[in-house]
């Protein structure tokens, strides 16, 4: 019996096409709002804005485009001024380097294609601009025109490899940046095709950043090998949330009465220890940070809020260590996380 052939378009269909971890932002552990000048929306999607304040991140979960996602991340601006020229207004993603090695990206007879939906507040010129690692060594941005104010559009391009590709920095892979503000240090008026230079916006575009009521709004997001747009790769929500993981979580308490979080340890010399094991293999070994109200008890013995703390990370695992205070060396110790909040970041 004659084998079938196999349909090369039904090929181009399997999974794990996208590169973009989170591209409907479904994760979002930091929250789903945020007010900081430099920080994270939903995961792995950063948002700065110079030192222009008044500007929110959120994660939306009611307004997607119709029928295909229902999150979406959302940057709007409460506040009027004016953009300086070494400003850096920016929506950004990183793709590690680990997860382009085995594609020869490089090859300028093989193409990269990106695809988004967004929203704008406003018609008019956007762009996005997709750079080498290091940032400055290549760069292509592709503009992009926002047809129908408060309306959801795709917006997909199509571009080919080149040698600057290979200019990665460390594990910083490829970067891409939504412009929401950029100063004309970072503007170009070179576009659909790679150049060098600092630079990842076109000029003539629309400021978000420090317009009071405009905003910029995008989900979906893919980049595949191809020269296709295919249809955007959903992943379970458990999917994204490990991928995410590689690169931060959170342990804190539970927010519903009765429920607590507990860790186990040791006392030794001189502090109380603890051994978290992370939920990933992180990227790298994890910035550790600590606020708010940890209760240690060691035979009944109450210590509030320690005098100090610090952590000893690794991919694998870390080790917590609180000052002993009170508690009696070689002792078994556990912890109540009170309104304390832990976070390990390995963001790129």
């Amino acid at each position: 019996m004659a084998l079938s052939k196999v349909n090369p378009n039904f090929v181009n269909q399997l999974g794990r096409r996208n590169l973009i971890i989170n591209g409907a932002m479904q994760v979002s552990q930091r929250g789903t709002s945020s007010t900081v000048a430099t920080g994270y929306g939903p995961d792995r999607f950063k948002m700065a804005n110079g030192s222009i304040g008044n500007l929110t991140t959120t994660q939306e979960s009611t307004n997607g485009p119709s029928g295909d996602f229902k999150y979406s991340m959302k940057v709007a601006s409460t506040n009027t001024a004016s953009i300086a020229s070494g400003s850096d207004g920016w929506i950004r993603y990183i793709i590690e380097t680990k997860d382009i090695e085995n594609l020869v990206l490089t090859d300028s007879s093989k193409n990269i294609t990106v695809s988004f939906y967004v929203k704008c507040s406003n018609t008019g010129q956007s762009s996005i601009g997709v750079t080498s690692g290091n940032f400055t060594s290549g760069r292509y941005v592709h503009p992009f025109t926002i047809t129908t104010a408060d309306t959801w559009q795709k917006v997909s391009f199509t571009m080919p490899g080149n040698s600057l590709l290979s200019n990665v920095d460390g594990d910083i892979g490829l970067r891409l940046y939504w412009d929401i503000g950029a100063g004309t240090t970072y503007q170009t008026s070179s576009t659909n095709s790679w150049g060098s230079g600092g630079t990842y916006a076109s000029s003539g575009n629309l400021q978000i950043t420090g317009v009071d009521g405009r905003y910029l709004q995008i989900t979906g997001v893919q980049l595949e090998v191809g020269d296709t747009a295919t249809p955007f790769e959903h992943r379970l929500y458990g999917e994204e949330l490990s991928l995410c993981q590689r690169y931060y979580y959170q342990i804190k308490q539970y927010e519903n009465a009765g429920q607590y979080t507990f860790m186990t340890g040791a006392v030794g010399g001189s502090n109380t220890h603890f051994i978290i094991t992370n939920p990933q293999v992180m990227r790298a070994a994890p910035t550790v940070t600590y606020s708010g109200t940890v209760n240690l008890y060691c035979n009944a013995t109450a210590i509030t809020s320690p005098a100090s703390f610090a952590a000893y990370s690794g991919t694998k695992y870390n080790r917590l260590q609180f000052a002993r205070g009170t508690h009696t060396a070689g002792g078994a110790a556990w912890a109540d996380i009170d309104d304390g909040v832990f976070t390990f970041t390995s963001e790129l």
